[in-house]
């Protein structure tokens, strides 16, 4: 029997029991795909929230801890799993800004790094921009992690611990209660699976597992759509951001381009839509991407809050029962400090992160 079992493999689940299995712990992982997929494997890879002066000092104090163990840990992925995740940090470039001094505000509170910048010093930092972009609001020291290559590095480092199962594309999976309290899961391909502790890290699917014990968590899927555009090295510099769209340059010369918010239930499907709006906004900001090929379209489901806060905490009225779910369009952002917080429930460790933010809800 382990000692935790998590459900979920995405990037939250993976981070989870690498940290467990590190303070010394049995854990068993089980995920209904492939490990690694799900919203985790479609993001950006953004290592900031968009516009972050915009979300509630929860989010900020996760994602400011978070953004400064990331270095460390691409550095010992790559190390320990000889896949690296490329972690970048080359700035964000945010343009057609209506609320500056709140950004501003925001930036002289918290200590990061925000300038406003004119145009000339835009074209400077991103030389491909399409259209008259007067001013813009730079954050130097925001860095991009290539998830894809993440999610590899963390799935290929759980599989290697001695200290973890792994069970994936399992179908189905339910928590199992006795006496009041949870002891495990039942997963549709393997049966049955015990442990001392179970977190529940499924992303948007977290809700309906928690839902026969009465606990109404209150996350919901919500749709993104992105573009890869098969581009060159050097075309494009920099994390351009306009609205909800922005462009992201990988070292091979590839482009990402996100993302759309769709509130379809479950349908995980691209659109030929949204395709197209995408590449209206990609060679928008960056007209040359209309002389490249899309190389990919996809889609997936993000665990969508209330304000973008996730829930991070003891399960109420069920004994065992924990859970790590809700990060929005922030789980990459956000799934250090969470890891973090959730191993200290677990096992005692001090971790420096107040919990109380991110409490469940009580009925």
């Amino acid at each position: 029997m382990s000692d935790t079992l998590i459900v979920g493999a995405g990037v939250i689940g993976l981070m989870l029991a690498r940290s467990l299995a590190q303070q010394g712990q049995r854990v068993t992982l089980l995920d209904r795909q492939a490990l690694g997929r799900g919203a985790s494997w479609a993001g950006g890879g953004i290592v900031s929230p968009l516009y972050p002066w915009r979300y509630p000092d929860a989010v900020t104090r996760l994602a400011s801890w978070s953004q400064g163990f990331y270095p460390q840990l691409s550095a010992e992925l790559n190390h320990q799993t000889h896949i690296d995740p490329q972690y970048r940090q080359q700035g964000l470039l945010m343009l057609e800004i209506d609320d500056e001094a709140q950004a501003l505000a925001w930036s002289a509170r918290y200590g990061r790094e925000l300038e406003r910048v004119d145009g000339h010093r835009v074209r400077e930092l991103e030389p491909a921009l399409g259209g008259d972009r007067p001013t813009g609001l730079w954050m130097p020291t925001v860095g991009s992690i290539r998830n894809p290559r993440l999610l590899q590095a963390l799935t290929r480092w759980v599989r290697q611990s001695p200290r973890i199962e792994v069970f994936e594309s399992c179908g189905l999976v339910s928590l199992i209660t006795e006496g009041g309290a949870v002891s495990g899961a039942f997963s549709q391909r393997f049966g049955r699976h015990e442990a001392d502790a179970v977190v529940v890290a499924a992303g948007a699917w977290s809700a309906p597992l928690l839902s026969p014990f009465g606990i109404s968590l209150p996350v919901f899927p919500v749709r993104g759509q992105m573009l890869l555009y098969r581009a060159t090295p050097g075309l494009v510099r920099r994390v351009s951001l306009i609205g909800n769209r922005y462009v992201i340059p990988r070292r091979d010369g590839r482009v990402l381009v996100g993302s759309s918010l769709e509130y379809e239930g479950y349908h995980c499907h691209p659109t030929i839509e949204q395709r197209r709006s995408l590449e209206q906004s990609a060679e928008g900001i960056i007209p040359a991407l209309a002389g490249f090929p899309v190389e990919r379209h996809w889609a997936g489901l993000r665990p969508g809050s209330p304000g973008g806060i996730p829930f991070i905490g003891k399960a109420p009225g069920v004994d065992r029962l924990y859970v790590s779910a809700g990060h929005f369009r922030n789980g990459l952002v956000l799934a250090p400090a969470s890891t973090a917080l959730m191993t200290s429930m677990l096992t005692g460790q001090a971790c420096g992160i107040d919990g109380a933010p991110y409490a469940l809800p009580r009925d």
